[in-house]
């Protein structure tokens, strides 16, 4: 990856859809330039696909909350495995520090996400949780 790549990426990640030739002049290359660096970085896996980020009109209404996960020494695995079966977990992530897992977790509900987290807790291998409520977005740039 080259100093003109990170670049790309980063104009990219703004905006997927910005043109080749806007994205050219953006970078002081040529056209044909950024199509190739496009193709390398996809055909390398840099880049694996490009996508819609709804905005807040056109989302599901509901609570989203990231929960921090405590979990039982070597039991990690297990509980990572039950939660992806759940289908409010939208991303899971390992993490160091003192919490071995963190969830981003959605629910349409106060009432359903009270049912989730209790769900949560009472899996094994779960030791104990700790949950912070979305108020609001003001940075997103996945």
């Amino acid at each position: 990856m080259t100093n003109k790549d990170d670049e790309l990426i980063g104009l990219l990640r703004v905006n997927a859809r910005e043109p080749v030739a806007s994205l050219a002049r953006k970078l002081g290359v040529s056209r044909t330039t950024v199509q190739d660096r496009l193709r390398r970085l996809e055909q390398r896996g840099v880049i694996e696909g490009y996508s819609v980020r709804l905005g807040e009109m056109a989302k599901d209404p509901g609570i989203s909350a990231v929960v921090t996960i405590y979990v039982e020494p070597r039991q990690a695995a297990e509980v990572a495995k039950a939660m992806s079966a759940v289908p409010q977990v939208e991303t899971l992530y390992t993490v160091s520090g003192k919490f071995d897992l963190v969830a981003l977790v959605k629910a349409k509900t106060s009432e359903d996400m009270d049912r989730l987290l209790d769900r949560f807790s009472d899996m094994k291998g779960v030791t104990d949780i700790e949950t912070a409520v979305i108020l609001s977005t003001k940075l997103d740039r996945r």
